[in-house]
């Protein structure tokens, strides 16, 4: 029996514990179905070893006073029941110093022949019970991980939508929440950041992101020890999913080389993220608390000449060389855009002769 428990819990991941307090309400429901009369509270005790139920009824000890005030109130339900309550002078000589609204257990005769009705509930009890404690596990668990990175195999897809095999439950990857342009394979095994869990009278509902930017965020922390070491840290990220993200990244120990940790030997670390993002191109640079460096480093892979920063309005005249002008702003203007999202800084790129050339508010909109 104990062993059959134990693989029952295993299988729908319930402890055993939560099944023996299963089988004890249904075996206390169905008791009350053929033997119990209105208003008795009918509790039963699981033997584990044998199989057999113990079962007992419970009343509640009530004094002239609980009545009336109860009474009073206009309560439903407050008349006296022999079968409910017991006065508290009766309680007291079963147990001695009993107080009103404590317990008295009265044992019951244990009865093996239950009718058909009453076996079909406690069966149905036993079943519900079950589901709602394997609902309950499963939300648990997906609830701890939101936030974190999960991984599952494609099922299907469905009007754009695919839906991921998480083991225990199948979760849902949004057209909204994928990468522009990724296509995903029957079978495939991909990593998601699990966005966040709902659960609904339906069920529980699991929404899945691949576009997120805290998904390269956690993409590094496991590829990249230092990160997830505390030695390095992800300061802040700036991403438009499927072409281009920049991280800004600072070192806790002098001697740590934040972006280098994070590229990795000939670029191994860096370029495994970059797979699993479908080749998504990542720039690292490194954080710092002066913002004229700060931008500096996040315009990158442009050279800056200079940084002209105007506190007041936090925005900053950034001058750049001729040929560099197509660097700092880059395709459609997305270098400048994730630099000025990155910084928090509204960028202005401006040439050596003053003249400005493109402008970037902190949201990484061009102006």
């Amino acid at each position: 029996m104990q062993a059959s428990l134990e693989q029952i819990g295993a299988e729908r991941g319930i402890s055993k514990e939560k099944i023996i307090e299963t089988i004890e309400d249904a075996l206390a429901a169905a008791y009350k179905r053929d033997y119990g009369k209105k208003g008795q509270i009918i509790k039963a005790k699981f033997d584990i070893k044998t199989g057999d139920g113990l079962f007992s009824q419970v009343k509640i000890v009530v004094d002239e006073s609980m009545l009336a005030a109860a009474l009073a109130e206009g309560e439903a339900g407050v008349k006296f029941n022999p079968e409910h309550h017991i006065m508290l002078e009766e309680a007291r000589k079963i147990k001695k110093g009993v107080q009103p609204g404590e317990e008295i257990i009265f044992p019951l005769e244990t009865k093996k022949d239950y009718g058909r009705i009453a076996s079909q509930t406690a069966k149905q009890v036993i079943i519900q019970r079950l589901r709602e404690a394997e609902k309950q596990s499963v939300y648990d668990e997906f609830k701890n991980k939101e936030g974190e990175l999960i991984s599952g195999i494609v099922q299907r897809i469905d009007d754009g939508n695919v839906f991921i095999d998480l083991g225990r439950i199948t979760a849902i990857l949004p057209r909204e929440e994928q990468i522009k342009g990724e296509s995903y394979r029957m079978g495939e095994r991909i990593k998601s950041l699990l966005l966040f869990v709902e659960e609904t009278p339906k069920g529980i509902n699991i929404l899945l992101s691949r576009s997120h930017p805290k998904l390269v965020t956690k993409l590094f922390e496991m590829e990249v020890p230092e990160i997830s070491g505390g030695i390095v840290e992800i300061k802040d990220i700036a991403r438009e999913p499927g072409s281009r993200s920049k991280i800004a990244v600072a070192s806790n120990q002098e001697r740590i080389d934040p972006v280098g940790s994070c590229v990795g030997q000939k670029g191994i670390r860096v370029g495994t993220i970059i797979s699993e993002l479908g080749g998504e191109k990542i720039d690292i640079v490194e954080w710092s608390l002066q913002p004229s460096q700060f931008i500096s480093n996040a315009l990158s892979p442009a050279k800056i000449l200079d940084v002209e920063i105007k506190e007041k309005i936090k925005e900053a005249e950034v001058i750049v060389d001729e040929d560099q002008l197509s660097l700092a702003i880059g395709r459609a203007g997305q270098n400048v855009r994730l630099a000025a999202k990155l910084t928090g800084w509204k960028l202005d790129i401006r040439s050596r002769e003053g003249k400005s050339i493109a402008k970037a508010t902190e949201e990484g909109e061009l102006i």
